[in-house]
């Protein structure tokens, strides 16, 4: 077992597993209702038009996550503003913004190669870096989509199965699908650090997703999808650590390798033991 162990011996691995499991957290809140709401495109949008705001914050000097947050804040209120247009279907409007947002940032980051090493840590991540900052970071991130998600389970419930019948009951449904955008946003921030822009979409949508072959309730769906990232966030780190890959790709990879291994098992389960795999509003 000493294979296991050893890379954890180390302190860097070792903010890198906490910062994991407080990413997997996160993310499986956010990433159930991703899945649920089918809210995939959105959540790769969103990661990829951080792209701008990271190339603008590094070219001035400031800190890449206040860039990202500002891009990220401006796609989302692109979404929310070319939503309303009758003329147009939502994942035309997403598209546009994110063909436009990562255009920006690669013609940002191609006239300006003095800083594009250094992106390159904030488009694929660098968690052997974390530090004790952005760990706090995670937390308060990991409580405010706590808190969120619990004052509008409800809500979002609702809105997930049944939009008409959440304006009948009052439930604001408009309001309940800004608030879910605002939680990917932050999610999507916050976690880049650790798995970068183009791979936090993988840790986001692949353990919530994988979740949905064996749990039937919301709740548990968002359990099981915490526990499969931070199996996935330490398997990543032991197989990066003996195989000297990187890190954050390691452990998106291995999110989106157990994804497909669920499929698999689950799809063996149906064969010769068939169950109902409706989810459950409750």
């Amino acid at each position: 077992m000493d294979w296991l162990v050893i890379p954890f011996e180390v302190s860097f691995v070792q903010r890198a597993l906490v910062a994991g499991v407080l990413v997997s957290a996160v993310c499986a809140l956010v990433g159930t209702w991703v899945v649920l709401r089918g809210m995939a495109f959105i959540g790769d949008a969103m990661s990829h038009g951080m792209l701008p705001g990271v190339a603008l914050a590094s070219l001035a000097g400031v800190n890449p996550l206040l860039g990202a947050a500002l891009s990220a804040g401006a796609m989302a209120l692109g979404v929310t503003a070319l939503s309303r247009s009758r003329r147009l279907s939502q994942d035309t409007t997403i598209g546009l913004l994110f063909a436009g947002m990562l255009a920006t940032g690669v013609i940002i980051v191609s006239h300006s190669q003095s800083f594009a090493v250094d992106l390159t840590g904030f488009l694929f991540g660098d968690v052997l870096a974390v530090g004790s900052g952005d760990l706090f970071g995670l937390a308060i991130t990991l409580a405010v989509v706590a808190v969120v998600s619990l004052l509008g389970y409800r809500s979002f419930t609702a809105l997930t199965f049944d939009a008409r019948k959440a304006h009948t009951l009052g439930l604001r449904p408009g309001v309940a699908n800004a608030l879910l955008l605002m939680l990917v946003t932050l999610t999507i921030v916050a976690s880049f650090r650790v798995v970068g822009t183009l791979l936090v979409f993988g840790l986001l949508v692949a353990p919530a997703a994988a979740a949905t072959f064996w749990a039937r309730r919301i709740t548990a769906i968002m359990l099981l999808a915490a526990l499969l990232g931070c199996l996935a966030t330490l398997v990543g780190l032991v197989v990066s650590w003996h195989w000297g890959t990187a890190a954050g790709a390691t452990i998106a990879a291995t999110s989106v390798l157990l994804f497909f291994a669920s499929a698999l098992l689950s799809a063996v389960r149906r064969r010769f033991l068939p169950t109902t795999t409706e989810i459950e509003h409750s």
